[in-house]
């Protein structure tokens, strides 16, 4: 992370990534050691949104939903590159991309290490990932770029529209399956519970403190609560290692194949989406945010079909948990990567 002394980011939030490792560690140790536990809290529910990791992702959002300044977010119109990007890398590039590595690695330079029927599995679930671009998780890298929250807010918001008239016909026509079913509850459970209570209170909050145009109150408010942002991101990091520590203890070398093209894909998308925010111009705040929002996943809903298309145990199914183990390492070295080269954007 930036340890310029500008950073909003104190000595705890610049060592982030060492956090977020030694949780990683935890997690896996914790969920051998503890397996029951961490079976019952996965257990906790309801249409395959885990309520608990729900909960420590609200904590992490909404302190950004409080810094939105909601009267200025009818002027993000008026600064449309952002949006262009976000939308084309997400829709018309992204789940190409993802199927295009898929069928390269799994069809080909992997296809004497594992059996061609479940190669096709893992080739499904990774396509699922790159249909389903991220909902919660961008509202934190792109607080630690210093993003722009309302742009982000917008961004957010106009792919979650999107989603739910584009997801199925593309799954469809790149798996070739007619018969996808939408996961609606997944899909609006987890809109509401990372978008609309969190942006709710903070408006709520927001409207609050800042009754007579105070924004110190607002500064100082935010403050305090910040901590608890970086509290809830490693503890969701704890929770998800944990839920799959058998997994990654008992299939190491599947889990490393399948991550290989999770992480070009992951790698290649954000430099395309940032290089392209980079020559176009666009300000450091909106096309950090772009880039991060193309190239996270929102792994809830690509989960669940997984489950419902190939089962629980399908090579699918895997394949997007690996996605999720992958994510947050793969996100952090991106926001680094964005932070250090701040200087060169406009």
């Amino acid at each position: 992370m930036s340890t310029e002394s500008s950073s909003p980011m104190g000595i705890f939030e610049r060592l982030l990534s060492l956090w977020v490792a030694l949780c990683i560690v935890a997690g896996v140790i914790l969920g051998a050691l503890f397996p029951g536990m961490f079976q019952l809290l996965a257990s906790i529910e309801y249409a395959s949104v885990n309520l608990v990791v729900a909960l420590f992702i609200w904590v992490m959002i909404y302190p950004m939903m409080v810094n939105v300044d909601f009267s200025s977010i009818k002027d993000v119109g008026k600064k449309p590159k952002g949006l262009c990007i976000t939308l084309v890398v997400n829709w018309l590039i992204k789940p190409f991309t993802m199927a295009a590595l898929g069928i390269l690695f799994f069809e080909h330079l992997f296809a004497g290490l594992v059996e061609p029927q479940v190669a096709k599995e893992y080739i499904a679930g990774m396509i699922l990932l790159g249909v389903a671009p991220c909902t919660a998780m961008v509202f934190v890298w792109s607080q630690l770029v210093r993003g722009d929250a309302n742009y982000t807010l917008v961004q957010v918001s106009l792919n979650d529209l999107i989603m739910v008239f584009a997801f199925a016909p593309i799954a469809a026509l790149l798996l070739g399956v007619t018969d996808i079913i939408v996961p609606w509850e997944t899909l609006l459970l987890s809109v509401v519970l990372y978008v609309v209570i969190p942006l709710v209170a903070g408006y709520v909050t927001r409207k609050s403190l800042d009754g007579g145009g105070n924004e110190e109150r607002i500064a100082a408010f935010t403050g305090r609560i910040k901590p608890f942002s970086v509290i809830g991101l490693l503890a969701t990091v704890v929770l998800l290692f944990g839920f799959q520590a058998q997994t990654i203890l008992d299939k190491p070398l599947i889990i490393l194949l399948i991550a290989v093209p999770l992480l070009i894909q992951s790698y290649g998308v954000f430099m395309i989406a940032y290089g392209w925010g980079y020559l176009w111009r666009v300000p450091f705040r909106i096309a950090a945010p772009a880039a991060l929002i193309g190239t996270s996943n929102f792994f809830e809903l690509a989960v669940a079909v997984a489950i419902s298309l190939f089962g629980l145990h399908s090579g699918a199914a895997l394949a997007t948990v690996v996605g999720v183990l992958v994510e947050v390492p793969v996100m952090l070295s991106l926001v680094a990567l964005a932070n250090r080269t701040r200087s060169h954007f406009a």
